[in-house]
């Protein structure tokens, strides 16, 4: 099953704010989260939910998953100092 990707706009601003090199492994990442939703080294985040997070070097990808509409919303990128705040 392929899932559609929805970006948050302060998903969209982490992204935009990614050098180069970066942008098109984390793009890559999110882009195979709608083949795998819950890839090797992903977490579900505590407290939350149906929040999940995947690690791409130092940075992290947060997105929840919405199994009965095949949905992943990605909700934040960004280095891993800054993503937990």
């Amino acid at each position: 099953m392929k899932y559609r990707i929805f970006l948050t706009r302060a998903a969209r601003r982490g992204l935009a704010s990614l050098a180069t090199e970066v942008l098109q492994r984390v793009d890559s990442a999110i882009l195979a989260l709608g083949d795998d939703p819950r890839p090797t080294g992903c977490k579900k985040l505590r407290g939350e939910e149906n929040f999940w997070r995947i690690r791409v070097g130092d940075y992290r990808v947060i997105y929840q998953i919405f199994e009965r509409e095949l949905v992943i919303h990605v909700i934040e990128v960004g280095h891993r100092r800054q993503i937990y705040g």
